[in-house]
C-alpha cells in the first residue's frame, strides 16, 4: 500500500496488531488471511489517509463491530472477568492446594501419636 512516510506504515502496522480479524478470532488483522481481514486493512488504511486518529479508528470499528474486534479489551465493568478472571481462579487453586497439603500433613501426624500411644499402653 502506498504510505505517505515510514511513520505512517509503521502506525498502520500497530492498528492491525491491535485488531482482531473477526472471522479467524484468534488472529490479527496483520496475521489473517481472510476477505474479511483485508476489506478491515483496507477501511484503516483509508482512514489513516484521511488523517484520523488511533483512537477514532479504534472507536469506529467498536461501534461498527463491538468490543470483540479489539485485540485487547479495555478494562471496564464488562471485561473485569475477561482479564482478572486467570488471576482469581488462579489464586483459588493455589488457596485449594495449600488447604489440602495442611489437611494431609495434620492427618498424617494424627495416626502417627495415636500408634504411640498404643504401643506405651502394651
Amino acid at each position: 500500500m502506498p504510505f505517505a512516510d515510514r511513520a505512517q506504515e509503521v502506525r498502520y502496522q500497530n492498528l492491525l496488531r491491535e485488531l482482531r480479524c473477526l472471522q479467524c478470532q484468534n488472529q490479527t488483522l496483520a496475521d489473517s488471511d481472510a476477505d474479511i481481514a483485508r476489506q478491515l486493512r483496507n477501511e484503516v488504511f483509508r482512514m489513516i489517509g484521511e488523517g484520523k486518529s488511533d483512537d477514532e479508528i479504534k472507536d469506529f470499528m467498536t461501534a461498527r463491530y463491538g468490543e470483540f474486534v479489539l485485540y485487547r479489551p479495555k478494562v471496564e465493568s464488562g471485561t473485569w472477568l475477561l482479564w482478572f478472571g486467570p488471576f482469581v481462579i488462579l489464586a483459588g487453586g493455589a488457596l485449594a492446594l495449600v488447604l489440602h497439603l495442611r489437611k494431609r500433613r495434620t492427618g498424617a501426624t494424627a495416626p502417627a501419636a495415636t500408634a504411640a500411644r498404643d504401643e506405651e499402653d502394651w
